[in-house]
């Protein structure tokens, strides 16, 4: 049996080298992206901290354009659990940009509506031109399309 640790054989393997690298070009696809969906990840953040949003809060914002919804409806609909969404609703609460009042047919559920200054906010942060530009930036428009096709193929795999 091979053994993996500080002496075994399998610390001399070329590709957990390459893993290790600083250099991305070894590293395998899974590490690749993910480290991609970081730095994206932080760019939007950095984007949206403009209007005290982050990549959590903005979708749920987006959500309520369309109307008042319960907690566990917005936990389902960002595929997060309650306990989350009640920690990314208490942040835009606190910023103006919901609110919670009683829900009208169950008094344990609490309706989240966005006010006023939440929609404004959500409508300049969310321009997907400035995303798009953030996440694209230095690729040409073949770069971009080939980009948002391997993407899809990869994001559909399970959705089916």
């Amino acid at each position: 049996m091979e053994r993996y640790g500080e002496h075994g054989a399998a610390d001399q393997h070329p590709r957990w080298e390459s893993m290790a690298a600083p250099d991305p070009s070894g590293w395998p696809v899974g590490r690749l992206l993910s480290a991609a969906a970081r730095r994206v990840e932080r760019d939007w953040n950095a984007h949206l901290a403009g209007w005290d949003l982050n990549h959590a809060s903005q979708p749920v914002l987006v959500i309520l354009l369309r109307g008042p919804r319960t907690q566990a409806e917005l936990a389902a609909a960002c595929e997060v659990t309650e306990q989350t969404m009640s920690r990314v609703l208490a942040r835009i609460e606190r910023a103006g940009y919901v609110t919670r009042t009683a829900h009208a047919t169950d008094r344990r559920k609490q309706q989240v509506s966005i006010t006023d200054a939440g929609r404004a906010a959500v409508l300049a942060a969310s321009d997907p031109e400035a995303a798009e530009q953030l996440v694209t930036e230095g690729l040409t428009p073949e770069q971009v399309e080939q980009l948002r096709h391997l993407l899809l193929l990869v994001a559909r795999r399970d959705a089916g």
